[in-house]
């Protein structure tokens, strides 16, 4: 018996005695004592301490009586329970395999995994952090014991034993880093000193946090372990040290930091005194990380863990960009605290004087109309991603009243802030500012304002930048009570300069200003942005005058409505998005519920351009799923013809007229010469039951042979040839006419990649359905089938597979229907339909929604041989089908392909996916299969085991829309991701795709 198994045998004895626990042992990781979990009969779990040789009784007795404090105060809590020996000890000292005494005691095991292997580390989970940690400080804050006032490195009140030991940091840079940080921890003492001390944790870092769930399934804190650090300090020093843990290597550390705080706060109410510690408090933690670290390396220079640990500290004392006094408020406002000393005071002064302010324009204002430049209720600009001068000058104009007055809105998400300067990260679709923070006065240029009251000039400058504030003005004011507040104001026109300086006293009704022109204010239409600030901390160098819509918590308590300085009620000039909630909860009791939403968070749009779309509060969404904006969302292209025809007239096939002929010429261009007759409908779901009809009306049969899990549209016909509908759950069934083949999927099939014969061998599949209809007396009436089956998986065929099939229809007198809506006009790069891809002549096409970007058209080509069968004396007619307008919009898409080249960039993009897409299949086990062409994609998504994993999928999908971006699922098990995007997608796009499905991927694994 080895040395480790001798020890486990004894410590299992140990347990049966002791505790009369029969179990398993397995040894844990740790540093100085041995640790084992212990999995009994009944298959309970437990944690056996056992304290390394020598160990003070005092430390081990504090931490037992800590955790049994903990849940006799607070039972509830997720910290481990003291399991007692059979004779009532929590504390035994027993001899181990070698004789030597050790101090032993056992803990019941809680579930999950350590936080430090999480992901994501999101905000709801770092607030249920913070929720714990406080309820722990709660239970421990009458918890007393002679060892809580050790004295140790790790204790943040004596901390500033790393001042001797600086130089150990041979960095200059960081060195001078470290004596600053060390420099502030000790101008911080004296108010610390003045805390109330209590018993704290002490160490709530990433593997002392224990959280479960996995994909789907939401983060819960589990266990908050190992109290063997723990010590008296006030309870901002605990806080500050799980901050410190919480932001390394956070995407955004701001927020984290927001929601541990709010989280604590909530259980365990904090001061502001105390939140103003917590930043340097934070760094001072992982000052003294690094200098003992780096003591710890010149011990022991042959172990490289020591350097390596050090390093997320490092990236995070470099490389953080975080302001210390906007911090601060931002930690206020997370509380809903004050974000600055007097914060309350001025607002309700403010209130007070309501209607006592001098009019900033010289006149009222009280019934100026408002004017809405929101997401919602504006086009303004036509492309949200820039604005040039000509259309920003133009802003609001359908407001305009021949230089009345009208008033823009507070707190209104607007897109006009187009530019790359408003986004917070690297791409269109990253986190952008949206949500106006002023209340804009759009009124004629020169016209002079005067100041609401008395104020000093604490900036007056000009920022010539696109779209900046031209003239600009910020007054500090002070309230009768001393409080300090300030007043922004924008867009102005920059003479002031040669008059006003810093603090100059500007008397309350003094004419200071006057409002620019676009040639001076930024490029705007004439108008003033009036803001007010509580506070200047962190803004000076760039006072923003819109906020992040995710942000607004710390936006609206830094700048607050302005409205009572301009003597208006809050309400009048405060805009309120429409609420996702309410539309949600309405479209429930007004729809059925069989309509269903993408995502566990639904998404709700009101704008697009191009491959992207925005929510209600202007967030951006990189739509990597859509593919009926075939040309992009918004065209202007089709905006304008579709108004120019509906000033003219919208009729139908009845009437003649050259844009029916115009459409058909463009389509019949694109298809085989063979095919020549043109249907115009709505949808592709009535080409495809138009399609059966004419199959049949040529055919004399009936039956028809298709791939499973299909899909052709939502009618009764349609349904009927559509087992993706017909064979789900409360699905109608299989019709007796209809033969489904097997799929050929030859990564998943019967037949394999590695079979050459394979795209035969599906084909053969055909024979026993055909035979199978003309038993049933059907006849073949023919066969259909998405060319690249989309619900299916995004399945690409084998070569040669459609040729085989379509010559075994035909030889049994039926037609061949290739339904090309998903895979038609351009969208596969190299080609421009998917027969061509199989290299096979149809006898029908089918066209849907790409067709028409959006407008409701679907479109069926023919031969003249089949359209002759079908002219049977009974006229076909749809209403919308080729109505003028239809035929207009549907040219115009296919002539925008051409135009754009749409097709090449297809064939580029869809290259630059697929390439990335490769890559992460050989780096993930979970990433089964890669296939598509062009910007037709998916991803199938395994287990382990190979199966396929509908669960991983579900989680890949709804992240990637956290991070904004929006794909599908497909497939019978609903496994595989769906890349199918508008054909304007971009490089950058595609790198971002790329990039982000790798992070997400990295959570999977």
């Amino acid at each position: 018996m080895d040395k480790t198994a001798k020890r486990i045998q004894h410590w299992q004895s140990v347990l049966a005695q002791k505790w009369h626990i029969n179990a398993e042992l397995t040894p844990l990781d740790g540093e100085y004592d041995l640790n084992f979990r212990a999995t009994a009969e009944d298959g309970a779990g437990y944690i056996v301490k056992v304290m390394r040789v020598g160990c003070d009784r005092w430390l081990v007795d504090m931490q037992v009586k800590a955790f049994e404090h903990i849940t006799a105060r607070q039972p509830q809590l997720p910290c481990p329970m003291v399991i007692p020996a059979t004779d009532a000890a929590s504390l035994l000292t027993i001899r181990d395999e070698n004789g030597q005494e050790r101090l032993v005691w056992l803990l019941g095991q809680l579930p999950g995994r350590c936080y430090a292997h999480i992901a994501p580390k999101s905000e709801p989970l770092i607030h249920e952090v913070g929720q714990v940690l406080a309820g722990t400080a709660m239970a421990l804050a009458d918890f007393h014991h002679e060892g809580l006032a050790r004295d140790f490195k790790w204790d943040l009140m004596r901390a500033a034993w790393i001042g001797d030991e600086i130089t150990c940091i041979t960095d200059p840079a960081r060195r001078e880093m470290i004596k600053d940080i060390h420099a502030q921890f000790a101008a911080l003492m004296p108010a610390l000193n003045a805390l109330p001390k209590q018993a704290i944790h002490n160490d709530a870092n990433d593997y002392n946090i224990l959280v479960t769930g996995a994909l789907s399934a939401p983060r819960r804190v589990s266990g908050l372990i190992d109290l063997g650090d723990m010590c008296a300090a006030p309870r901002i020093c605990d806080l500050a040290i799980a901050a410190a843990y919480v932001v390394l290597d956070h995407a955004r550390p701001e927020a984290a930091l927001a929601a541990l705080v709010a989280g604590y706060h909530a259980v365990y109410p904090l001061t502001t005194g105390e939140l103003d510690m917590l930043w340097p408090l934070l760094r001072m933690r992982l000052a003294v990380s690094v200098v003992n670290s780096t003591l710890m390396a010149a011990d022991s220079p042959d172990d490289p863990y020591v350097t390596i640990s050090q390093a997320p500290a490092w990236r995070f004392l470099e490389g953080n960009t975080l302001h210390a006094g906007l911090l601060a408020a931002r930690l206020r406002a997370a509380c809903g605290l004050p974000v600055v000393k007097g914060a309350e005071r001025v607002q309700a002064w403010l209130e007070q004087e309501r209607r006592n302010f001098a009019p900033l324009m010289g006149c009222d204002i009280s019934d100026a109309p408002l004017g809405s430049l929101s997401v919602e209720q504006s086009t303004w600009p036509q492309n949200p991603f820039h604005m040039p001068l000509e259309e920003a000058a133009r802003v609001g104009a359908e407001f305009e009243d021949q230089g009345r007055i009208w008033l823009g809105y507070y707190h209104e998400p607007r897109l006009i802030y187009a530019e790359p300067a408003f986004r917070k990260g690297p791409w269109k679709a990253s986190d952008r500012r949206t949500v106006h923070l002023a209340v804009d006065v759009f009124t004629a240029a020169r016209t002079p304002m005067f100041a609401p009251m008395r104020g000093e000039v604490f900036v007056a400058e000009y920022r010539a930048g696109h779209l900046d504030y031209g003239g600009v003005i910020i007054l500090r004011h002070e309230t009768p009570q001393g409080d300090p507040f300030y007043t922004l104001y924008g867009h102005l026109d920059p003479e002031f300069l040669d008059r006003l300086r810093v603090g100059q006293v500007i008397e309350r009704g003094q004419e200071f200003c006057r409002l620019g022109d676009a040639t001076m204010n930024g490029g705007w239409a004439p108008h003033v942005h009036f803001q007010l600030a509580l506070t200047t901390e962190g803004i000076e160098a760039d006072w923003p005058g819109v906020g992040d819509p995710d942000e607004m918590y710390l936006w609206r308590a830094i700048c607050p409505n302005p409205a009572a300085l301009l003597n208006l009620e809050d309400d009048r000039v405060r805009y309120a998005p429409t609420s996702k909630h309410d539309i949600r909860e309405a479209r429930k009791q007004k729809f059925g519920g069989n309509l269903s939403l993408s995502y566990a968070d639904p998404v709700m749009l009101v704008r697009g351009w191009k491959h992207h779309l925005f929510d209600e509060w202007g967030r951006p969404y990189l739509d990597a799923y859509n593919n009926v904006p075939h040309v992009g969302h918004a065209h202007p292209r089709i905006q304008a013809v579709a108004a120019d025809q509906l000033k003219r007239i919208n009729s139908n096939t009845r009437y003649l007229h050259p844009a029916q002929t115009a459409f058909a010429d463009k389509i019949l261009s694109k298809l085989p010469d063979h095919l020549q007759v043109c249907y115009f409908v709505n949808s592709g779901t009535e080409a495809n039951e138009l399609a059966l009809r004419l199959a049949r009306a040529h055919t004399g049969a009936k039956g028809m042979v298709t791939p499973d899990h299909g899909y052709h549209g939502n009618t009764t016909g349609a349904v009927d040839i559509s087992a993706y509908k017909f064979n789900k759950p409360g699905g109608v069934g299989q019709s007796d006419w209809v033969e489904l083949v097997e799929i050929a999927d030859d990564y998943r099939g019967s037949f394999g990649r590695d079979d050459p014969m394979r795209a035969q061998k599906f084909a053969d599949l055909v024979d026993p359905a055909i035979a199978s209809l003309q038993d049933k007396g059907q006849g073949v009436a023919g066969f259909i089938a998405e060319t690249f089956p989309s619900v299916g998986g995004q399945i690409i065929p084998p070569k040669g597979y459609l040729a085989a099939v379509y010559a075994k229809i035909r030889a049994a007198g039926g037609v061949c229907i290739a339904d090309e809506v998903q895979t038609g006009l351009g969208r596969l790069g190299a080609y421009y339909f998917g027969f061509e891809v199989q290299e096979v002549l149809p006898d029908i096409v089918v066209m849907g929604k790409p067709i028409g970007n959006g407008h409701p058209l679907g479109v069926l080509v023919t031969t003249r041989e089949i359209a002759a069968s079908f002219d049977n004396g009974i006229e076909f007619f749809s209403t919308f089908g080729g109505s003028t307008l239809s035929c207009r919009i549907g040219r115009e898409v296919l002539q925008i392909v051409d135009d754009e080249n749409l097709q090449d960039n297809a064939r580029q993009i869809g290259g630059q996916l697929m390439a990335g897409l490769k890559t992460l299949e050989a780096k993930y086990d979970c990433v089964g299969d890669v296939r598509g062409m062009g910007l037709f994609l998916g991803v199938e998504l395994i287990r382990p085991d190979g199966a396929q994993a509908p669960e991983i999928c579900a989680y890949v999908k709804n992240r990637m829309r956290d991070h904004r971006i929006l794909i599908g699922s497909e497939g019978p098990k609903d496994n595989v991701l769906k890349i199918r995007p508008p054909l304007t997608i971009e490089a950058e796009d595609a790198a971002m795709i790329i990039e982000v499905l790798d992070h997400i991927l990295g959570e999977v694994a």
